[in-house]
């Protein structure tokens, strides 16, 4: 008999996963913020002028859905174009001081709904936990070695 899926490490992560999401959507909407448009401004604020394409990947969107993010976030003012472009799509971004200050507000929700999440929680599990989980995502961004072998 297979392990129930309760049982399973991916599933709990996906369970904790999208609960995280959930709660903080509802805790950034009061701010009329996404996750994920929070998520855009949390990356630009800490490398601005990186490429859309970047922006995406550390943001775990595709591009497409990326360009439709900053779209609004430009249309409301939080983000703004400018420096020396790469390429013809591709404009440096950078917080607008209006994003800028609404970003710290998000950062505190976020914190908050983090603190909830690992409320009773020690600081040593915290640090044990986080580097759990990049020691998990390290692994399976790694090429696997099965992939490597020619199927005959």
């Amino acid at each position: 008999m297979s392990t129930p899926t309760t049982q399973r490490i991916g599933y709990a992560l996906k369970r904790a996963q999208h609960a995280l999401r959930q709660t903080m959507d509802d805790s950034l909407r009061p701010l009329g913020l996404t996750t994920p448009q929070y998520a855009a401004l949390a990356v630009v604020e800490e490398a601005p002028g990186g490429s859309g394409a970047e922006l995406a990947r550390r943001c775990f969107v595709t591009p497409q859905t990326m360009n439709e993010i900053v779209r609004g976030l430009l249309d409301r003012s939080l983000l703004v174009r400018g420096g020396s472009p790469r390429g013809a799509r591709d404009i440096p971004l950078s917080l607008s001081p209006k994003g800028r200050a609404l970003l710290n507000g998000a950062h505190q929700v976020v914190d908050e709904v983090e603190e909830r999440m690992l409320e009773s929680r020690t600081q040593s599990a915290r640090h044990s936990l986080l580097s759990a989980l990049r020691r998990c995502a390290e692994a399976l961004e790694r090429p696997s070695p099965s992939k490597n072998k020619i199927a005959r």
